[in-house]
């Protein structure tokens, strides 16, 4: 008689959960202060932040603030002519991997009303307009920012800031 050897059980493979605060964010806004602190001071919290998936999103003032930061930065000699156009040719192919939101009338009916921490500087104002007018759940969002009032703002709004 041949006898049957048990099956060998393997122990079961545990599933780590996440953390309870980690959260699956569907959309990740780019306030142009991070832009431009990516720009000139190759702030790489950026870019690693707008590596993940979901849907990256930026306001139609954001590329214009930083251009114009890129030449602020040309005529205080921070960067040369030549540094400029390389960066300027970088936010051109940054501008093709985001989404580019219109500054709407809607925007800017929000923005010229009260935020939660005053004062609010029209263009961050405009910023915080298009993040509450995404349609998206606060909790869904992240705001990369490097700009204090918007992240004040953003935080007190119920976004995750990065």
């Amino acid at each position: 008689m041949t006898k049957i050897k048990p099956e060998r059980r393997r122990p079961i493979a545990r599933v780590r959960e996440q953390p309870s605060s980690y959260t699956a964010f569907r959309v990740t806004y780019l306030e142009s202060s991070a832009l431009v602190r990516a720009l000139l001071d190759h702030d790489a919290g950026v870019a690693s932040a707008l590596d993940g998936p979901g849907r990256h999103v930026t306001s139609a003032v954001t590329f214009a603030e930083a251009q114009r930061a890129l030449v602020r930065a040309r005529v205080a000699g921070r960067i040369n002519v030549k540094a400029e156009a390389a960066l300027s040719d970088h936010l051109e192919r940054r501008s093709a991997r985001l989404e580019i939101l219109a500054v709407t009338d809607g925007v800017l009916t929000r923005a010229g009303r009260p935020f939660p921490v005053e004062p609010v500087r029209t263009l961050d104002a405009i910023h915080l307009a298009t993040l509450e007018l995404l349609g998206e759940p606060p909790q869904l969002v992240r705001v990369v920012t490097r700009d204090e009032r918007v992240a004040a703002n953003a935080r007190a709004l119920g976004y995750a800031v990065v």
